[in-house]
């Protein structure tokens, strides 16, 4: 308990020293400290995503995020530097994801709802034993 409460000086006292001087030896040890917010937030991230994506990019995406949010910080201000850097790590990590993807956004959206049709038919399928229902040009949807 002392040593989270120690810490948590040090920390206050590191951006108390940072906002003052912007010395960049202080922000890397703010950086250093809240390392493991990156991993964190990455690690959350990545178990939604594609074997193909790398935890190790994912963290390098979210330290950029996390610099970022630590020059940016406004300890004036009434919120955790946690809670900002986490929406700030995520934002960049999403970003850099999106910026490779050659793809765009509208396109994934709409063969997700083309595998969650397929889906639902194929669910329809097994619980009755009739064949799928015949669709006409008035109950599909306008392109």
């Amino acid at each position: 308990m002392a040593e989270a409460r120690e810490t948590k000086e040090d920390t206050g006292t590191l951006w108390r020293q940072y906002v003052r001087t912007k010395d960049q030896g202080v922000r890397d040890r703010l950086i250093l400290t809240y390392a493991p917010l990156v991993k964190y937030v990455a690690g959350r991230l990545g178990s939604g995503l594609p074997a193909h994506v790398d935890e190790g990019d994912l963290v390098s995406y979210g330290l950029l995020g996390l610099i970022g949010a630590i020059e940016r910080f406004d300890p004036d201000r009434d919120i955790k530097f946690e809670t900002y850097a986490i929406a700030r790590i995520k934002g960049s990590i999403i970003d850099e994801l999106r910026a490779m993807d050659w793809v765009p956004r509208s396109v994934r959206a709409r063969a997700r709802d083309i595998e969650r049709a397929i889906s639902e038919l194929e669910a329809w399928g097994k619980d009755h034993d009739a064949p799928l229902p015949q669709c006409t040009a008035a109950d599909r949807p306008a392109a």
